[in-house]
């Protein structure tokens, strides 16, 4: 009996396989999906053990919930994936052909927006303990967060903003979503951070996290227990900011993502 031929086209195909329960381990880490994954697993051996003593009508009982477990799978696990394909559709620097095809690239006035609205809106709400989560769009469509709250489409001010996170206000909860000088939702719900973080990360803190996971926003927290404001990008979260040094923040992040783009134009110019 001869030995089972084995290619360099079999090495990749294990390497594909293996970096693809790599990422599915990723995705479904610190999630319930695990134990669903048992259950369905549990499942399909009982299925294969009533196929063997031939029980004709069990296996039929069970043959039925097989036949539409991809469906049932992309039901269950339909935020795990969701989250996934956003993190795939973030690295744009792989696809720049679909970047410029939409013109999904940030433009340079965008950075040179009125923040003080914003800053001082931060500033006075942390003075009297008031929550908030406030999103700087930047080039990333957040059509699907955006849709998930109330349109507003006004005129980004400070009066409104502490009218949206007053603490009886209908919008309170959630995020508010500004773009140039528009706010265009609030009410919003973002997704929570799959990173490991301290216990005492409140819900603000993990959903600005998990927004700068899966786009280029710019996110600011502020704590309703302490009144201290946080930044989060680029999967990164920074704490206790001084409010008088909230605008240079953010406008730091603003200007890092305008050179990022100045840069790949000039690389690819060469």
């Amino acid at each position: 009996m001869g030995f089972i031929p084995f290619t360099f086209i079999d090495v990749i195909d294990i390497l594909l396989v293996a970096s693809l329960l790599y990422a599915a381990y990723r995705a479904l880490k610190g999630t319930s999906a695990p134990y669903i994954m048992m259950g369905i697993f549990v499942i399909y051996l009982v299925w294969i053990l009533v196929k063997t003593f031939n029980l004709v009508l069990f296996s039929t009982i069970l043959g039925q919930i097989i036949s539409v477990g991809v469906i049932a799978i992309l039901i269950i696990f339909q935020p795990e994936i969701r989250h996934f394909l956003k993190v795939i559709g973030r690295q744009r620097e792989r696809f720049e052909w679909l970047t410029r095809i939409f013109n999904l690239r940030n433009r340079k006035g965008e950075a040179d927006i009125d923040l003080m609205p914003i800053v001082t809106a931060c500033q006075e709400m942390g003075q009297d303990k008031v929550g908030a989560l406030i999103i700087i769009k930047q080039s990333n469509d957040l059509g699907i967060v955006e849709e998930s709250g109330i349109a507003i489409d006004a005129k980004v001010s400070t009066a409104l903003i502490e009218n949206v996170f007053f603490k009886n206000a209908p919008l309170h909860d959630g995020a508010m979503i500004i773009s140039g000088d528009r706010v265009v939702a609030a009410k919003c719900v973002l997704p929570s951070t799959r990173q490991d973080v301290p216990k005492a990360y409140g819900m603000r803190h993990r959903a600005a996290l998990g927004m700068s996971e899966v786009s280029d926003a710019i996110i600011i927290a502020v704590s309703e227990e302490t009144g201290r404001i946080s930044l989060a990008h680029d999967s990164t979260i920074k704490r206790n900011i001084d409010p008088q040094s909230l605008e240079r923040e953010i406008r730091r992040l603003m200007h890092k993502n305008v050179q990022r783009q100045e840069a790949k134009e000039a690389k690819e110019t060469k």
